[in-house]
Order: structure tokens, then C-alpha cells, then sequence
């Protein structure tokens, strides 16, 4: 006779089997009873049809198209200028032991003298336009460049040389030794309509890093003509360009895509990827995107940077006259068919139009056909011809139509400037580097136990030591692995090593520890 424990435990277990069954045929069956906990349950399943997103996903997918063609022809660039004059009384920022090191080169300061500043390191972006190496950018991202090194891509590092610059349009021209380069389109900003989509691509990088390489972002032309002034009070600042902040011409594209000081010299590309601008600036209380940003018409930087590579050098046409916006009421004074042109404030004696016939109080509306609605655009205008050509000047004097035809002369833009070739320097310049002995003077102030091998004096901040981390007090035990025993041991070692090889060095600190870094030389 079955004891009545054990049948109760049975009868417990045959109802826990046929809960397990019955559970396994709910989730067969596609349900489950209200009971069971079961996780969180996310829908995949779009909330708009494919049909009524097509345009939203077709605009996106040549965003995309658009930003892979672009970006391999932008590049970063990379600026050293003279450091600043330092204050007695401390030691150089950034460089801990400039005071018991001296200046580099091992010079002893003399008495009184101050110490000398470190360079300072900037940045910005730039973009390829031909194979053999042309890289425009602007005027104020490579200006007092002492040294200036371009990054591709694919990570290539090279030293450039300065072609050319143009302080009136902001625009600059520099030069890598390559070859098979990818470029980009020049595309033209004389058509461009306001509302029309453009993309603002940059490569600032960070630091020397690749934390913000590559910036696309997307926006509408908002404006075009746009005379900011910017250029002209820069130079007015400027004691030797003064005599040619009269000349700065402004007629800006105005975007709403997002610009930051490092996209300056970046390209602004229309829905075909052409250049159709130059990011130069940005509309800002505090130095970053608020709300618009400016490029430089394409049409006006492709003319300045022809001149920079034909001649080193802007050839700017002159017209010679002073001029300013049509009011309305000038409309109505002077008869014209709607608020038009520009009126001719000053002629300077002897000048262009001056001789041509042009009056004062004439409005001049069109420059060989081209129509002229405000001072910047007639600058543009006449910027795009050559001097000594011959324009056709449509203008209204006294209510009449008339036609001048004006021969331009060559405004004096100052000294014609050489063309700066890149600076020839040794390898261990390249990496950015400066050595010394490591005397039992130093070896007692940095806490290494010994004297004797080499110590890293100092580190360009823009180097290529410096991006890899490499700082001012390590030792330099080996390159590539021989041993260093002295600055003669780190030229001899050097010497055979070629740009674009990869330089191995053996740093200890005077703890004790160590690393290896391993460098490319800059072509």
C-alpha cells in the first residue's frame, strides 16, 4: 500500500511535468500565460513607409556619396610660428627644463637676456587641387609659418613649401613633393543660388591627434555677398599691410553648415562635390560655430591662386574709383529702372576709368554683361580679369543707359614677395627633436642615478615626436637599435635614414622605465 506522503509527492510532480509541457506548447503556439515574466520585447519595424522617406534617404545617401569623394583630397595642416617674447622670472610654458638646460643649441644665456619662447602651434585645413602637390587653403591659417607640415588621408606626412599668399582675399597656396595626388573640382560660385545644400568639410585633427579628423557637416547657402570686414580691419592691424586693406575684397558665401576655426581653408562643396568655396570665417562671440559661417567664393581664390603659382604673387586688376551702395533714394534721384549698381564716389587722378571717361555720380550696373548689385560683387568682378584687359562698364548717368569700355591697370599690392621654399633641415629636425649630453649637472636636477648618453632637450610641439607623446627630460638609450652614447652617436645614426623611413627609439625616464616609439620622417 502506497504510503499517502509519496502519493501527494507524485501527484506534486506529474502537475510540475505537465506545467514544463504545457509552457513548451504555449511558446510552440506563439503565446505565453500572463504569468510568466518575460524581458523587454523592442519593435525593429520602421514607423514610416520606405515611400514616403525615399527623398529624406536619398539626400543622406549623397551626403555619403559626396563626403567619401571629398575627404581624401582634404588634408590637415599643421603651423609652427615664432613663439612670443617670454618674461623673465620663470620658466618657458610647456618646457620645464628650458631653465637649467639654457637655449637650445646648448648657447649660454647671457646676462639680462630672456629666455627664449618656445614656437607657438596651430592649426588648420586645406584641400589638393592638382596631382603634383598644389594645396589651397587661407592666407591666415599658414601666415609667420615658420614650419608647415600637411597630412593626407592615409596618414603621409609631409614638409610644405609656401607658394604664394593673398592677405586681401585670405587666400594661400602651398606645396607637398608628390605626385598621383586626389584632387578636387573647382566648381563655380557665380551660379550658386541661396538655399541651395553644401557640405563644409575640414580636417583640424587635435591636438596633433585624430580626434576630430575629417568634419562633414551639411547646411544651406544662406546668403551670398556678404561684406564683413573682416579682411580689411585684419590688415589695417597689421602695420606693414596697411597701405592694402583698401584692396581686401569681401563678398563672402554665408552658410549655416557648421564652420570652427579648424575647418579654415577647408573646401565648401556643392551636391556635385566641386569646391564652390574657400571656409574662412565665422559669425561668432566666442570663437566657435553660433549659428553661420563664410567661404570665399571659389571663383575669386581659383583667380588669386593661379596668380600665387604663375607669378608667386596676386597681379590684382584695378579700375580705379571709389564707390558705395545704391539706396533707394538714389534710385529715385538718379533714375534708374530699379536699387541696382554701384555709385562712383572718387576717381583718382590718372586712374583707369578716369581716363575711359567715367564720371563721378555715375552708377555703374554691369561688368561685360555680368550684373553688379553692390560694391563687393564689382570687386569680384573686376578681380577675375587680368591687368591691362579691356571690360565693358554698363552704367546710368543722368537717368541714360551708356557704355564705357575701360583698359585696367595693376593695383600696387606692395613688394613682390620670393617664393619660400621648405626649409632644408636634418632628420632629427624633422622628427622634432633637439638632444644634449646628459651632463652630471642635469642627471642631479632630473634624479637619473648616472651621467652619460643623451638626454631630449626639446620637442617641437607640432613634431612628430611630440604627436607620439615624446617629452622633454626622457633619455635616448637607442635609435633603431644601436646604442646612443652621444649627440655625435644620434647625427651619425641619423644621417642614413631617408624622409618617409620609420625611426625606432628606446626612451628611459629616471624612474626606470621605459618605451619605444616609433616615428615616420616627413617627406
Amino acid at each position: 500500500m502506497m504510503d499517502p506522503l509519496s502519493s501527494k509527492i507524485r501527484v506534486l510532480l506529474a502537475a510540475v511535468v505537465l506545467g514544463l509541457a504545457g509552457l513548451g506548447g504555449a511558446s510552440l503556439l506563439g503565446w505565453t500565460p500572463a504569468y510568466i515574466v518575460a524581458g523587454p520585447v523592442f519593435s525593429e519595424q520602421p514607423q514610416v513607409s520606405e515611400e514616403a522617406v525615399r527623398p529624406a534617404r536619398d539626400l543622406s545617401n549623397a551626403f555619403v556619396a559626396i563626403s567619401q569623394a571629398v575627404t581624401p583630397a582634404v588634408v590637415r595642416i599643421e603651423v609652427e610660428r615664432p613663439g612670443r617674447t617670454v618674461q623673465r622670472g620663470g620658466p618657458q610654458p610647456g618646457n620645464p627644463f628650458d631653465w637649467f638646460f639654457g637655449p637650445p643649441g646648448g648657447q649660454e644665456r647671457g646676462e639680462g637676456q630672456q629666455p627664449q619662447a618656445p614656437p607657438r602651434t596651430s592649426g588648420g585645413s586645406g584641400f589638393i587641387v592638382t596631382q603634383d602637390g598644389y594645396i589651397l587653403t587661407n592666407d591666415h591659417v599658414i601666415s609667420e609659418a615658420q614650419t608647415i607640415r600637411v597630412f593626407l588621408a592615409d596618414g603621409r606626412e609631409y614638409l610644405a613649401e609656401i607658394v604664394g599668399t593673398d592677405p586681401t582675399t585670405d587666400v594661400a597656396v602651398i606645396r607637398i613633393d608628390e605626385r598621383n595626388l586626389p584632387v578636387l573640382s573647382l566648381g563655380d560660385s557665380r551660379s550658386l543660388e541661396v538655399g541651395e545644400w553644401v557640405l563644409a568639410v575640414g580636417n583640424p585633427g587635435f591636438g596633433g591627434g585624430r580626434a576630430l579628423d575629417y568634419t562633414v557637416t551639411a547646411g544651406i547657402v544662406s546668403a551670398i555677398g556678404r561684406p564683413l570686414q573682416l579682411l580689411q580691419q585684419g590688415l589695417m592691424r597689421q602695420e606693414d599691410l596697411q597701405e592694402i586693406a583698401g584692396f581686401a575684397i569681401e563678398d563672402f558665401i554665408q552658410t549655416d553648415a557648421v564652420i570652427n576655426p579648424g575647418n579654415s581653408g577647408g573646401p565648401l562643396v556643392d551636391v556635385d562635390g566641386r569646391v564652390i568655396g574657400i571656409n574662412t570665417a565665422i559669425a561668432s562671440r566666442t570663437g566657435f560655430y553660433q549659428g553661420y559661417g563664410f567661404a570665399v567664393p571659389i571663383d575669386l581664390a581659383r583667380r588669386s591662386m593661379e596668380d600665387l603659382i604663375e607669378y608667386g604673387r596676386v597681379r590684382r586688376p584695378l579700375l580705379g574709383i571709389e564707390m558705395e551702395e545704391i539706396t533707394n533714394v538714389d534710385v529715385e534721384y538718379y533714375g534708374l529702372p530699379r536699387r541696382m549698381g554701384v555709385l562712383v564716389q572718387g576717381l583718382p587722378d590718372g586712374s583707369p576709368a578716369a581716363r575711359a571717361g567715367i564720371q563721378l555720380e555715375d552708377v555703374i550696373v554691369s561688368i561685360n554683361g555680368d550684373d553688379v548689385e553692390r560694391p563687393g560683387q564689382l570687386q569680384l568682378l573686376i578681380a577675375q580679369r587680368r591687368p591691362n584687359e579691356e571690360v565693358e562698364v554698363r552704367l546710368f548717368r543722368d537717368g541714360e543707359p551708356r557704355t564705357v569700355r575701360v583698359r585696367l591697370g595693376e593695383a600696387d599690392l606692395g613688394p613682390r614677395p620670393q617664393r619660400t621654399q621648405a626649409r632644408q633641415s636634418h632628420t632629427q629636425e624633422r622628427l622634432g627633436l633637439d638632444v644634449r649630453e646628459l651632463t652630471e649637472e642635469v642627471a642631479a636636477q632630473l634624479n637619473y642615478d648616472e651621467a652619460g648618453g643623451v638626454i631630449i632637450e626639446n620637442v617641437s610641439p607640432a613634431g612628430p615626436a611630440a604627436r607620439r607623446g615624446v617629452s622633454p627630460g626622457w633619455r635616448l638609450d637607442e635609435i633603431n637599435r644601436e646604442a646612443v652614447e652621444s649627440v655625435g652617436d644620434v647625427e651619425r645614426i641619423l644621417s642614413s635614414v631617408e624622409p618617409g623611413d620609420v625611426v625606432n627609439l628606446r626612451l628611459s625616464s629616471p624612474t626606470g622605465s621605459s618605451r619605444v616609439v616609433n616615428l615616420r620622417v616627413p617627406s
